[in-house]
This record gives structure tokens, sequence and C-alpha cells, in this order.
């Protein structure tokens, strides 16, 4: 009897060890990227939230520069710009447990060069900003998934200091605030984030906002901006001349306290700021610097006022780190390397905020945007 009680035993752990070692916790990653061929296109792999190891799922072929991505609230679908002059947007239908990607269909996104895309909070409406057309657009989501033309287009005005960079408008991103009715347009050749009310379900959906816009130093070139999970503050990084500017958000307002440098004391070469994250609890903020420097740059965030406070920086593995992104339980960064073909998982330290090198790569042409999903 004990003997039968023991092996019982026995078999239950090992039971429960199998069950424990089957059900160890998968995300999937969307890679983006600039393409070449038919044959590229949005890449899947499943990625082991335990190990920071990625493996290969699938790929989306024949889209054309899917170079931002995002994943609609309902997880049923995903929306990419087809970053080209003609501009463009195109809808997939997701599935959660294949991880595979089916064409629905595509629009024009209204402007030349689209390089950022958002949905509402609801998924009814695709917002995109057009970096060369110096625009955003709206265009409706069908109950099927599939996207319509647009029905509003806005293009900015204006120039910045910078001749070569600013000659004109070029909007970088479009992202909604913690109220998720006001859009917060961040346009690189104007130096400034110009701030929208959005109505869903009007004829013209966004409507400029009595607080106009926030305006940064010239020649700063702010590319993307971020909201802390407080709702409190808000953070963007400067393209053209490394900072990062902290804000408050009051009354839909950005009213800035803070613009700290992204670059090492003295440092005198090319500048070229690119993506900007926080991590889930909020204390910890990064952003990473392309050209030579090609590192993410580590700050601390105080609890109380928001400030930031630099902690280290982190070289990315790769040349030009265009877009990262941190994994939901706040454990990983990963890296899209756009130059060097590879994305690099590095791990977290919740405490210290620094990173450190997992030894985990995968190769993919030109990747330039990473989003992660669960699984079914």
């Amino acid at each position: 009897m004990l003997n039968t009680l023991l092996t019982c035993t026995a078999l239950l752990t090992t039971t429960m060890l199998s069950a424990q070692t089957d059900t160890t916790k998968e995300n999937f990653l969307l890679v983006g990227t600039y393409t070449k061929s038919a044959e590229e296109g949005i890449n899947v792999y499943a990625f082991n939230t335990t190990t920071g190891k990625l493996r290969f799922v699938s790929t989306a072929k024949d889209v054309n520069n899917p170079s931002y991505l995002v994943i609609a609230p309902d997880h049923q679908h995903v929306y990419t710009v087809n970053e080209n002059d003609e501009g463009g947007v195109s809808a997939f239908a997701w599935d959660t447990v294949s991880g595979n990607l089916t064409f629905l269909n595509k629009q024009i996104s209204g402007g030349a060069a689209p390089c950022y895309i958002t949905t509402d909070a609801d998924g009814k409406y695709v917002i995109v900003g057009n970096y060369s057309g110096g625009s955003l657009s709206v265009l409706p989501v069908r109950e099927d998934g599939k996207i319509d033309a647009p029905v509003q287009t806005i293009e900015h005005t204006g120039r910045g200091p910078n001749k070569e960079r600013q000659e004109k408008p070029h909007v970088h991103c479009v992202v909604f605030g913690p109220d998720k009715n006001t859009l917060y347009v961040s346009d690189l050749g104007i130096d400034q984030v110009v701030i929208y009310n959005y109505k869903q379900g009007d004829v013209l959906p966004l409507v400029p906002a009595d607080t106009g816009y926030a305006a940064l130093a010239p020649g700063a070139g702010p590319r993307h901006l971020t909201f802390h999970p407080n709702g409190k503050w808000a953070y963007i990084i400067h393209e053209l001349d490394g900072k990062v500017t902290a804000f408050n958000y009051v009354n839909k307002k950005l009213v800035p306290f803070q613009t700290i440098s992204m670059l090492p004391a003295g440092y005198k070469g090319p500048v070229s700021g690119a993506d900007i994250h926080i991590s889930p609890d909020g204390k910890f903020l990064y952003a990473s610097n392309r050209e030579k420097l090609n590192n993410i740059v580590i700050y601390s965030i105080d609890r109380k006022n928001g400030q930031l406070v630099k902690k280290g920086e982190q070289p990315t593995g790769g040349k030009a780190p265009r877009n990262f992104m941190i994994d939901p339980d706040g454990n990983f960064l990963l890296v899209a390397n756009q130059n060097t073909d590879n994305v690099v998982v590095f791990k977290r330290n919740k405490l210290t905020g620094l990173l450190t090198s997992t030894g985990q790569e995968i190769k993919v042409p030109k990747p330039v945007c990473l989003k992660m999903i669960g699984t079914n």
C-alpha cells in the first residue's frame, strides 16, 4: 500500500512538472521591416517569456515596407503602414493560435511615407502619420476588420531651422493621451507636438484642441512620444539634437519641466535619436541613439515629480536601433537594429533598470518595428 502511494505521488509530481513545462508562457513577436522583395514582409516569432528565446513562426509576405505596426484592441487584427512614396495602410486578420497573418485589404494613407500608425480605444478608426506628406489621416475600420479610405487628412504647415531635415512638416508619431479622446502628433519638421480633440463617429473626427500645441526647442526634431503609466507625465525623444523632454500632463496640455541629453559628455559626432519607452512599473525610461552611438540610454524616473536621472547606457549589439520594446512583464528589452539585420534580446534588472545581454539574437532583414501580443 505504501509503495503504491509513493508511486502515485511520484507520478503526480512528474505530471505537475510536465504540465509546468508544457505551459511555459510564450508571446508572439511581430517584426515590421523595410522590404526588398515579395518574400519579405511582417515576420512573426514566438517569444519565451522565461528564457528570452525566439523561434520563427511565419512571414506575411508581399507587404511593401511594413515599417510600423499596431495591434487592434480586439487582438484579432493588425494594421501596418506601407512606407513608400504613394503611402498605404494594410489590414490583416490575426490568428492568436497559429500566429499567422492573413491579408484583408489596403488603402491609401493620405500622404507620402507613412511611418506611424495607431487605433482609437475601440478599434473603430486607424490614425496614421505621413512623414514626407507632413500630414495625418483617419481611416474607418469595418466590422470585418478591413479599412476604408481616409475620411480626414490634416496637413501641417511650417518649417524648422535645420534646412536639410526641417524644410517642411514631418509628422513622426500619433499617440492618444490617457483620456483616450485627445491625440498628440509629434512633428519633427516644425518642432511641435500638435494636439487634437478626437470624437469618434463625427464626419471629421479630429479638431484642433484649444490647447493648440507644445513647442520644442528650435531644431530639436521631436520624434516619438510616450505617456507615463500614472497619466501624469509625458516624454518625447528629439531625433535631431539627442535630448529627451519631460512634460507635466495637465488638462490635456503638455507643460515641459525638464530637458536632458542622451549624449555622452563632450560628444561631437552625428546625432539621431529614435525610440522611447517606459518600463511597465513606471520606474525607468529608455531611449535609443543611432548613428555612431548605437545604444540605449537608461534613466530612472522620480516617482514624485517625474524627473529623469541618467543611470547608464547599453550598446544595442547592432547598428541603427530604430525601434525597441519592453515585454509586458518587464523582464526583457528587445532591440531592432535596422542596419545590421538583427533583433537582440536583453535581460532587464527591475531594481536598477540596467540591461545585460542574454545571448539571444535573431537575423531579420531591416527590422524597424517590434510589437508583442499574447498567445491563446
